[in-house]
């Protein structure tokens, strides 16, 4: 007789429990590389400061219903073997392209996996939920961010304009910036409604959980707190106007400071709160009664439980994690392909007519930047009108370091971008143009990304091809361009625009000696060094 026939259910489980343990200790410390960039968003952005909670309500929403996955250890599952596959292709390709949202989502399936390895999928119905709420941890990518946070703020500017109009007040809408006259209000990245919005997600997730209803008043609570959201947050920018045009523009600050943060949260959550309750009462129930911890066990049958060959998924499991482990160390001390290239320092101070005068960032700046080679400087004509050169280039973009996006650094100075849209310049130039402006002052921005012979404007395809060259070609450079010039008073934009493709025709041909082409010879070493 096989040891395994006479072992008791109860040794079972204990066995699989403990498996399934060392299964997740092995997870978290593969995929450590991308925990810890979470944990620094968190910290850096409030926005996402609330993810140091939701591995602990996750964590809690496990321990209400612990007799639940107590009762339901069934028979192992083979697809949890091909979810930790799957992860580990996608941890793969994080590794590869720094694209860390990647690794972080395929931890999230690795544990799926390890639930379905440890007790079919009859445990992992009671454990869906708890484990996937740990999405609403993951930051966004930066580009993602950013764009998104623009649009927020075209919206919550149009809603607080609405608002003010209310109150036959006259006002003009440009862009982000509402005029009232004797006082203008930026809408600014801090003011789109990302640092409410991401946290009321997640709040309205756990309460379409706890809530014991049909199902379409479980969508209703979740999906209902982006308008939510995107209202509050109207409302508060068009409190402000109305009460700069009552009693001054000194109220501005303190109005918007105060309902900053934790009064909009709370009063979204209140919202929140009461469609529940709106909700409850339609279906005949009391708050109590219908928002509660689901603690209903599973009952399995007598066959599921005594499945002789139930821990094999679960060591095939544990071997693949330790593959996944494996394969992100040896990834990591790749040797990646680093093209040769000019250095910035020998880029020629004229170019056509134009007469440059280069500068250097600040320390710290450059510090977080963590560029391999830039230059930045000012190119300007006889006629003193001038063009902001700014080149940031990067021999490797594995570890997590890329160009930054515009769309973050220029309302992190201050400036407000007030169009922005895609265009060309040429038949092989594709550029974004912005307008932005700060303190009465007007300028024109184009930007695009050299990488690797392509000339790219949207950040979405630009991390595609960094995926896709960081396996093929095994090379992660690229670099940010980006022209910058003043709308002068008296001129229009068009004759910025001018400015600006002058100056791109005389920059092109003496650019491509200092970012590397397709196809260029160059020198093997360690993405570490």
């Amino acid at each position: 007789m096989s040891v395994q026939s006479i072992e008791s259910p109860g040794t079972r489980a204990t066995r699989a429990w403990i498996l399934g343990f060392i299964a997740a200790l092995l997870a978290t410390i593969g995929f450590s590389g991308a925990l810890l960039e979470l944990v620094r968003r968190w910290s850096t952005q409030e926005e996402y400061s609330h993810g140091f909670l939701i591995p602990f309500v996750a964590a809690w929403l496990l321990w209400t219903r612990r007799d639940a996955l107590l009762a339901a250890i069934g028979r192992p599952s083979w697809i949890g073997a091909a979810l930790i596959l799957l992860a580990m292709a996608m941890h793969v390709m994080g590794q590869f392209s720094a694209i860390f949202i990647l690794s972080q989502l395929a931890f999230i399936i690795a544990l799926l996996g390890i639930i379905l390895a440890v007790g079919g999928t009859s445990l992992l119905r009671v454990a869906f939920v708890p484990v996937i709420f740990l999405i609403f941890a993951i930051p966004l990518p930066y580009f993602i961010d950013a764009n998104l946070s623009l649009q927020l703020q075209l919206i919550s500017s149009q809603l607080g304009v609405f608002f003010i109009r209310l109150f036959q007040i006259p006002v003009y809408l440009d862009g982000n910036l509402i005029d009232l006259g004797t006082y203008k209000l930026q809408v600014v990245d801090a003011c789109s409604g990302l640092r409410y919005l991401f946290p009321l997600l997640s709040l309205s997730f756990l309460a379409a959980y706890l809530f014991q209803a049909p199902i379409w008043q479980r969508a209703l609570v979740l999906f209902s707190s982006i308008p939510i959201t995107i209202a509050m947050n109207g409302f508060r920018i068009g409190l402000v106007g109305v009460t700069v045009d009552r009693w001054g523009p000194r109220m501005a600050e303190g109005v918007l400071h105060f309902f900053e943060g934790w009064i909009i949260f709370i009063a979204s959550g209140f919202l929140l709160t009461a469609e529940v309750v709106l909700l409850a009462r339609l279906s005949g129930r009391g708050f109590f009664e219908a928002f509660r911890v689901p603690t209903d066990a599973v009952q399995l049958s007598r066959e599921t439980r005594s499945e002789p060959t139930g821990s094999i998924p679960l060591y095939a499991c544990l071997l693949l994690i330790c593959a996944t482990v494996l394969t992100g160390l040896l990834i990591s001390n790749r040797s990646e392909i680093i093209p040769e290239r000019s250095r910035f320092v020998t880029f020629p101070a004229t170019i056509g007519e134009w007469r440059g005068r280069a500068s250097l960032l600040e320390p710290q700046v450059e510090h977080g930047l963590a560029l391999e080679d830039y230059i930045l400087s000012d190119y300007s004509k006889p006629d003193g009108k001038a063009v902001n050169l700014y080149v940031a280039y990067y021999a490797s973009q594995r570890t997590g370091e890329s160009p930054h996006s515009p769309l973050v650094c220029i309302p992190g100075d201050g400036w407000l971008i007030t169009k922005l849209e895609r265009t060309s310049y040429g038949a092989e130039q594709p550029m974004n143009r912005a307008v932005i402006e700060r303190n009465g002052s007007k300028q024109l921005v184009y930007y695009w990304y050299e990488e690797r012979g392509r000339r790219i404007a949207s950040e979405y395809w630009s991390k595609w091809y960094l995926l896709s060259d960081a396996i093929t070609k095994n090379r992660s450079d690229g670099a940010l361009v980006r022209l910058i010039t003043t709308v002068l008073p008296g001129e229009l934009e068009r004759d910025a625009d001018s400015r600006l493709q002058s100056f791109i025709r005389d920059l092109l041909p003496g650019l491509s000696g200092y970012l590397p082409s397709a196809a260029v010879p160059g020198i093997t070493r360690s993405s570490k060094t």
